[in-house]
């Protein structure tokens, strides 16, 4: 049988709980949005849509403010045409409100650090401004010989030092195990792509700072390995092979899981 073509996600999604993998993965199950996924949705549609704009009118006094405006557009644009999906997913208005600012609070913060790295660079703001302006956005990559893919939010190259980058709009602040195997992953989709390794691989936690790792050999192999042992364990059909795994991710505050009925409610008596 073919090998499943794997993602960062689906690899998390089975190392969360393999009987998710199966429903969401072989079966293809629909999956819902829920208040997370769209807060992100329109946090990464801001970002990857900022550096779009024309700055050649913008002057070294005034830059600042200008692209707080338009942030602040951008913004409020993708809020407007996402608002139907939180109505959608049932979330109260103080939900909504919570959302919005929340969202606000993000951009502001990485427009602040993306302040302080021009001023840093002691350059003229349209140097500056191109100089850290992403060589990607929201790239597509797929690997053949690995079956893998995964979409890459951001690579810069500033003087030849390439970046890989990866933006989280979740509470967490450090780069966990599962975030490592991302960047790992990233980073093997990079080289396969371009023939050289990216220089460093990051996270930037939005509602905190950016936070960064040394990309090297050691984590190109550790991506191999976790890609052929995820193969190994999704080679089969049978729902028996992908065991649930209960834990707070089955159902919480506010959600639950897509499939939390296929485990837990009256269908799942019968199974």
């Amino acid at each position: 049988m073919a090998k499943r073509v794997q993602s960062p996600s689906s690899i998390n999604t089975y190392n969360q709980c393999p009987r998710r993998y199966f429903y969401q993965y072989l079966l293809k199950l629909p999956t819902g949005e829920n208040i997370y996924s769209v807060k992100g949705k329109i946090v990464h549609s801001v970002l990857e849509k900022f550096f779009d704009i024309d700055i050649q009118h913008f002057k070294e006094e005034n830059y600042k403010k200008e692209l707080s405006y338009y942030m602040k557009n951008l913004f409020n644009a993708f809020w407007i045409k996402n608002l139907e999906k939180f109505e959608d997913i049932g979330a109260t208005e103080k939900l909504i409100i919570s959302a919005r600012q929340e969202i606000a609070e993000m951009l502001a913060n990485w427009l602040q650090a993306f302040f302080e790295k021009i001023d840093c660079s002691k350059l003229n703001f349209h140097d500056a401004f191109q100089k850290f302006k992403p060589v990607e956005r929201e790239a597509e990559y797929k690997s053949e010989e690995h079956k893998v893919k995964g979409f890459i939010d951001v690579v810069e190259n500033v003087e030849g030092e390439i970046k890989v980058l990866d933006y989280k709009t979740s509470g967490s602040f450090e780069i966990t195990e599962s975030y490592e195997l991302q960047l790992a992953i990233y980073a093997l989709l990079y080289k396969e792509k371009h023939g050289v390794l990216p220089h460093k691989l990051s996270i930037w936690f939005l509602k905190d700072r950016e936070k960064t790792i040394e990309a090297d050999e050691k984590i190109i192999e550790k991506a191999i390995n976790e890609i052929k042992d995820i193969h190994i364990k999704t080679s089969s059909n049978c729902i028996d092979d992908y065991p649930k795994k209960t834990s707070p991710l089955c159902k919480w505050k506010n959600g639950q899981c897509d499939f939390y009925e296929q485990c837990f409610g009256e269908s799942a008596k019968f199974k």
